[in-house]
């Protein structure tokens, strides 16, 4: 027992002693980390393959909620809870075939651009209009996640789970960076509304111009989302085309999938002929071009002329030209390369893939991965190489803009298809080293909202599926099953118009970076302020 010392003339006092918390108390801090966790698993139920796009409102009043006034550190792992809540389950697919370290380890990096974010929002959550900087810092976070590190990895971005909402029109007018802005707003909004009725109930006070703001952050993007619509057409404006998307399937799942190369292109070609011999017997339209998918042959055609045969009487066979997949070798280096087969001329044009896949198509720190896991450097035994130029291929009287898998979730890479002339475009893919999973579908969606974003036809052919035919409204008319040889084939509008998105490409980006470094360095200025001035 201690004895504090007082003024002169009154009597010593006891110390009291320092009460322990009690188990409810303590329970109790553990609830602003339970509900971080939750509202990222919430914001990952989203997600497809469930259209529940509008659970993404409660995910992010959640955070709000749990950041709201919160100091960095505490910030920092709460938004970093969110995050893993987010992607653990959305990202689990990377780790099907080679085991948990690769998808934890990305998980626990991308986590932290959205600990990060949530530094951020905690720091702004005391501004006034709060929601339109927090929301604006979302993006910005999405923005650094797109470019770094290892030329980034956009998947999960906001606007990539709302396919099937009310928002998806956001995405002709300002991209993915406006549709994701508009969603995340409209969710702090949400949690700004209850937060102040909440608070009128306990003062009977209501703070007129805090109650505008929250109102207009919930409704304003809800009005340019149905304002946006009138950008959204699938009419014909080039004329049409007639598209066969072929899916030829694997001869089995997972990372071996190409161990039998000569089979995956057989299937390929098989099912071209048989598409054929449907067209010859009037049972389908014959089409004015093929698409086929990524790494449909990984034989390269050019160095194996057996590869260059079959594929060469699958085209005769169809009669029109075909876009083949196939990995090609040239000087030693290695490209994902797609290659128009004409089947008169043969091989006429062909798209290296730009955006390659870390860790799935090149190695980064090479030696210090084989240092840790020499198995995992196996799996890569040599880097592809980047192609340098958008492909847009002249098929019959189309032209079709090539977005090999992985680029689709690029902004950039499907834009540049568009304004090199791109009429349609195409997403060849091969899905088939994820086995079941999410993967394909979160692909899928990406499509359907690229689709909207450029207002073009998307074709997705997909070694082993879900192979799809996607309006320029985003709707889906033919998809295939997984694991199955099958083709579509449709009449497709043709479209030229270049949306707003189109337009104006990386801008609107660039303005919400603005407006979340805007309001950080108000924030920041605001506590330096109230830090010299505490009695203010």
């Amino acid at each position: 027992m201690t004895v504090t010392a007082t003024s002169v003339g009154q009597p010593d006092q006891l110390e009291p002693p320092t009460a322990r918390p009690t188990r409810g108390a303590r329970l109790l801090r553990l609830v602003p980390a339970a509900a971080a966790a939750l509202s990222g698993v919430l914001l990952y139920v989203s997600f497809p393959p469930r259209t529940l796009w509008w659970l993404a409102l409660p995910a992010f009043a959640g955070l709000g909620w749990v950041l709201r006034g919160r100091a960095w550190k505490a910030a920092f792992g709460l938004g970093y809870l969110f995050g893993l809540g987010f992607l653990l389950p959305l990202l689990v697919w990377t780790g099907v075939e080679v085991g948990p370290g690769p998808w934890l380890a990305l998980v626990a990096i991308e986590a932290v651009f959205v600990a990060l974010v949530g530094v951020g929002i905690a720091a702004v959550s005391k501004l006034p209009a709060w929601p339109l900087w927090a929301a604006a810092l979302w993006t910005a976070g999405e923005a650094a996640r797109a470019r770094a590190p290892f030329g980034g990895f956009p998947w999960g971005k906001i606007a990539f789970g709302q396919a099937d909402g009310v928002f998806l029109p956001l995405a002709a007018l300002g991209g993915t960076p406006v549709l994701g802005f508009a969603v995340v707003l409209c969710g702090f909004g949400f949690y700004e509304i209850v937060r102040l009725v909440l608070d009128r109930r306990r003062s009977g006070e209501l703070r007129r111009s805090a109650a505008a703001i929250a109102l207009l952050s919930v409704t304003v993007p809800v009005v340019a989302a149905v304002a946006s619509r009138a950008l959204v057409s699938d009419k014909a404006e080039d004329g049409t085309a007639t598209v066969a998307v072929i899916q030829g399937n694997v001869p089995r799942l997972g990372l071996e999938f190409n161990a039998q190369r000569r089979a995956v292109l057989d299937y390929h070609a098989r099912e071209t002929e048989r598409l054929a011999a449907q067209v010859a017997a009037g049972k389908k339209p014959r089409p004015d071009f093929v698409l086929w998918p990524e790494n449909s042959s990984d034989i390269d055609p050019f160095a194996n002329a057996d590869a260059a045969v079959v594929i060469d009487r699958a085209a005769k066979a169809i009669g029109v030209p075909v876009s083949v997949g196939a990995v090609v070798e040239r000087e030693g280096r290695l490209y994902n390369e797609q290659v128009l087969w004409d089947p008169v001329k043969g091989p006429t044009q062909t798209y290296d893939k730009r955006q390659v896949q870390p860790f799935g198509e090149y190695l980064p720190l090479r030696s210090v991965i084989g240092a840790i896991n020499s198995d995992w450097t196996s799996m890569v035994r040599q880097d592809f190489s980047r192609g340098t130029k958008p492909g847009v291929f002249a098929m019959d009287h189309a032209k079709v803009g090539l977005v090999t898998c992985y680029e689709a979730a690029f902004d950039w890479a499907v834009r540049s298809e568009v304004t090199d002339g791109a009429q349609l475009i195409s997403v060849p893919s091969n899905n088939a080293t994820f086995d079941r999973s999410e993967m394909t579908y979160q692909q899928l969606a990406m499509s359907r909202v690229r689709a909207v974003e450029h207002s073009r036809t998307v074709t997705v052919p997909v070694t082993s599926g879900v192979s799809a035919i996607i309006m320029p409204d985003g709707r889906i008319t033919q998809k295939t099953g997984m694991f199955v040889a099958d083709s579509l084939v449709q009449k497709v509008p043709l479209r030229s118009t270049r949306t707003p998105a189109t337009k104006l490409g990386i801008l609107p980006e660039m303005l919400l970076v603005l407006v979340a470094a805007g309001g950080l360095g108000w924030a920041v200025a605001s506590g330096s302020r109230a830090r010299r001035n505490p009695a203010s």
